[in-house]
């Protein structure tokens, strides 16, 4: 069986600033790391927060679960099969190994594993 693990939902916006404050100030959710003007992690517990612009967001205007795996390419074939679709299959980007998809009623998921060092 495979390993998977909600780890981040990926929020869009089109001011990283102000949604980074919204959060902050309104949920004191700390941050954690952020990549210019168009991604930011925020600590969220368990789970972490992200905000992202077009730039960056995977399926830009709606919300996404991001879901660390041990099998990017077989949980993306997974959910293909399942009667889900593949918006961007397997590939690597410069620290993980991600796929995008949706599940059988629309939803967005990116799976996700780290690349070996």
């Amino acid at each position: 069986m495979l390993s998977h693990e909600v780890k981040m939902i990926v929020l869009s916006t089109d001011d990283l600033d102000e949604s980074i404050k919204f959060y902050s100030d309104t949920l004191g959710m700390g941050l954690k790391f952020r990549d210019g003007t168009h991604f930011a992690a925020l600590d969220g517990g368990g789970v972490t927060l992200a905000l992202a612009t077009s730039v960056d967001h995977p399926i830009h205007g709606q919300v996404v679960v991001g879901i660390k795996t041990d099998d990017v390419d077989g949980a993306a074939m997974a959910i293909e099969e399942a009667g889900g679709g593949i918006v961007k299959g397997p590939y690597d980007d410069a620290h993980e190994r991600r796929a995008v998809v949706y599940d059988n009623k629309g939803n967005g998921l990116v799976f996700y594993s780290p690349l070996p060092r």
